[in-house]
């Protein structure tokens, strides 16, 4: 399909604003919990785990879904994994114990690359075995930044070699002393990436249901065209402002 007869999807765009408003919140409660000493045990609740999972799966596959839009996700790539870099370097200079070493944009940057050089590869698997097979091998490769690849119970363990360079931990294999305050490592998560991607040829050409094209939220779906900006800036923002409010509160 050409892109003049390409149909913006304004679901997916409403979808990316509620999840990147559920990240600020989510954010921001973490700042609260371990950052600001705040004792707020729903944080550490089964609801709070689910909604960070559903988060994360949701960011990485609406991703991949919108790479089908792209005229150029190389450039895209190159420029959220440098964004991803920035954050890194701010994190280290000014907070490093929450330093964000491979973090969401890191992993987004890098998997829109690796789709733009991938892609005429890609491009020769069937659309509708391409989700489930990259879906299959997301489950299977799960583990592996727990040193394990398989599917419970059953589960191989991964060499200890692998895990002991120091430098592989972009793709998945830390070290024993690694940290990171926000780590989505290329395996498994690339793998959703690409599940998303095959999801993103329905949705580019028109396949998907006539509900997804029409306009629902206007307001959430500005706010989703405007993710990647959200993200760089929320938490300078959000911290700066729990900074200004409890040092305020100690004034009293």
């Amino acid at each position: 399909m050409s892109d003049s007869k390409i149909r913006r999807v304004p679901l997916l765009d409403e979808l990316r604003g509620l999840v990147i408003l559920l990240m600020v919140f989510y954010h921001a409660a973490y700042d609260l919990v371990y950052i600001f000493g705040v004792d707020w045990p729903f944080f550490t609740s089964p609801l709070m785990h689910w909604l960070q999972l559903f988060i994360a799966t949701s960011f990485i596959t609406v991703s991949g879904i919108c790479c089908r839009f792209s005229r150029n996700n190389l450039k895209r790539g190159l420029l959220t994994f440098g964004l991803g870099m920035v954050l890194t370097i701010v994190t280290r200079l000014f907070i490093p114990e929450q330093i964000v070493r491979f973090g969401v944009l890191h992993l987004l940057g890098a998997s829109m690359v690796l789709f733009a050089l991938l892609q005429p590869l890609l491009d020769r698997i069937p659309t509708a075995l391409g989700a489930p097979l990259f879906g299959l091998l997301l489950f299977a490769t799960m583990y592996v930044p727990y040193r394990a690849i398989g599917f419970p119970p059953l589960l191989f363990r991964l060499p200890d070699t692998l895990y002991e360079s120091g430098w592989l931990f972009p793709l998945g294999f830390p070290s024993a002393g690694f940290y990171s305050s926000d780590y989505f490592p290329l395996i498994p998560w690339l793998f959703l990436f690409l599940a998303g991607s095959f999801l993103g040829v329905y949705a580019r050409d028109g396949r998907m249901p006539a509900i997804a094209y029409e306009s629902h939220l206007p307001l959430l779906a500005r706010i989703g065209r405007r993710t990647i900006w959200i993200y760089m800036f929320h938490q300078p923002v959000t911290y700066g402002f729990f900074w200004l409010l409890f040092r305020l509160l100690r004034s009293f």
